[in-house]
């Protein structure tokens, strides 16, 4: 029997051309020989939908699609996620996840998702109501499972049991010889490592061969590697997609050799391909063909330039870099060197005179009042200002620069560096910065090495550097990771051997700028805890510990 995977990048919403695409992909596996075609979860509709799906015409739209694919269909079954109707008069939520086998210009069967994931980047239970049973599809003389993605994801694989059933076995123990699962897994950092183990511990507990078909590409802040992959009988990888591209695989799941290919377990690697992608999708998803920046000659928006310029190409990308009276010329120099290096524009716009015209004009009101963080969030927020309109007069998305380790801590201006419609690197840790920065000069310089090598600063009073400010990059990232990401307490934080002072710093920190986070631009998630839909702090709150 021969699969054909369809890893295919859906956009939400676009039923006319998300079923081009899944029909385009299902051609191709038929010229490839293919028995039986899978595309990824929801891949009619687009994962996360969200409250899409409560418009009165989404899920008709979208039936009235799976109906076109339906006739469209041939002895070779295509299997499709969709969003479904549930049934009128009986309570729960309004609607199903949902796959459909199509076969021969029909739908014969319909497969409802199990387990409903709320927590993390998922509210499924919101929308969806859960299916009762799990039975395997006869055919050929096979017996298929058929789940979709959390159905997979038992007590095994995550923190703590979340449901009290696991479609796996139920279908195992009715009898099946294969098992489907239709995903959109969403990507953070070492989440394909475990997926090919989860994979492949499924495979060998029920001793069946494990057909994996994931999403690949961006919607919102959500970046989906795909990764799709085969186990045999015996737990063993025996075939695996690429990461962060579309792509098609006809695979005999029953006779295949276990797969020698190593996954690209590169950490810089992944990180950078789920940024490309992030961005590419969310610039061209949301009608955009360019983006405009700010370059400060420091690594934050050097980073970020260099993945927009992959992303979308040099000519769709522009530079603005606009010194203070506190800019070093270095600085400037280092922003036009880089835009060398990677063939886009820049130009220069000194926001010394606006500066002084705007301390001009509240004079009278500050009269007395010495210059303080005030004056610093003015330089900011001009430049804020000249960008917004270069991406108002030429039509760019603007990209914020900021990283995680500033967003955290609010190291950063509001209506200011923060202004943009997407922020690029905000899920990345600033030493993160500096690893991938490395990592793309690891054959030639990119970004300059001064840019790298020099101490951060914001250049917005004299001789300013983070570190006056910040505790070093290398304990705040630390200290962060366990307060954001792993819950801890500050006690326990300090327990571990940190500086109590610290700690406690960084808390109230991260604690006063939730009200800054929740007016930032999306961020594309590249860690297991992203600042945004994962994590819903209140702004006004009094907890301590």
């Amino acid at each position: 029997m021969k699969i054909g995977i369809a890893q295919i990048n859906p956009v939400v919403g676009d039923f006319p051309g998300n079923a081009k695409r899944i029909l385009a992909a299902y051609r191709e596996c038929l010229d490839a020989g293919a028995d039986i075609v899978l595309t990824p979860e929801l891949s009619l509709a687009g994962y996360p939908p969200r409250d899409l799906v409560f418009k009165s015409q989404f899920v008709p739209k979208c039936l009235q699609a799976l109906d076109y694919l339906a006739g469209e269909s041939r002895a070779v079954p295509m299997l499709v996620g969709y969003v479904d109707h549930h049934h009128p008069t009986r309570p729960g939520k309004p609607f199903r996840n949902a796959v459909a086998w199509l076969e021969n210009g029909e739908i014969r069967h319909r497969v409802w998702k199990t387990l409903l994931p709320t927590y993390d980047v998922f509210d499924e239970r919101r929308y969806f109501e859960p299916g009762e049973n799990c039975e395997p599809i006869v055919w050929n003389g096979k017996r298929i499972g058929l789940t979709i993605c959390e159905d997979i994801w038992t007590e095994d694989y995550l923190q703590r049991p979340f449901y009290d059933r696991d479609p796996v076995d139920e279908l195992a123990a009715k009898g099946i010889d294969l098992l489907f699962n239709l995903s959109a897994s969403p990507f953070h950092l070492g989440k394909p490592a475990l997926r090919r183990a989860m994979i492949g511990g499924i495979a060998h507990r029920v001793k069946v061969p494990v057909v994996y078909c994931n999403t690949v590409g961006a919607n919102d802040q959500l970046v989906f590697d795909g990764h799709s992959l085969v186990a045999g009988a015996n737990g063993r990888i025996s075939s695996q997609l690429p990461g962060f591209i579309e792509t098609c695989r006809v695979i005999d799941p029953f006779h295949t050799e276990e797969d020698d290919t190593p996954l690209d377990d590169c950490e810089p690697s992944q990180l950078y391909q789920a940024l490309v992608i992030g961005l590419r999708d969310y610039v061209t998803k949301c009608g955009f063909s360019s983006v405009c920046l700010g370059l400060s000659g420091g690594i934050d928006s050097a980073l970020t330039a260099v993945i927009a310029s992959d992303a979308l190409g040099p000519q769709n990308v522009r530079g603005l870099t606009m010194p203070s009276p506190y800019s070093s010329r270095g600085s400037v120099d280092d922003s036009f060197a880089l835009a060398k290096n990677i063939g886009i524009r820049c130009d220069e716009v000194s926001i010394a005179e606006t500066f002084a015209a705007v301390k001009t004009t509240m004079l009278p009101i500050f009269e007395g009042k010495p210059e303080d963080v005030t004056e610093e969030n003015m330089q900011a927020r001009i430049r804020g200002l000249l960008l917004m309109a270069l991406s108002n007069k030429d039509n760019h998305l603007l990209l914020t620069t900021g990283n995680k380790s500033e967003l955290a801590v609010g190291y950063c201006t509001i209506y200011g560096d923060m202004c943009g419609g997407l922020a690029v690197i905000s899920d990345l840790p600033k030493t993160r910065v500096y690893e991938i920065a490395r990592w793309i000069n690891r054959e030639t310089e990119i970004i300059p090495w001064n840019t790298i090598d020099k101490a951060p600063s914001a250049e917005l009073r004299p001789d300013q550097k983070d570190q006056d400010t910040l505790p070093p990059y290398e304990i705040l990232d630390r200290i962060l990771e366990l307060y954001v990401e792993h819950h801890l307490s500050p006690d326990e934080i300090i327990s571990r051997g940190f500086e109590e002072s610290i700690v406690r710093w960084i808390q109230r920190r991260v604690d006063l700028n939730e009200w800054k986070r929740h007016q930032a631009a999306p961020g594309l998630r590249v860690t297991s805890k992203a600042f945004g839909i994962g994590r819903r702090m209140p702004i006004v709150q009094r907890f301590i510990g």
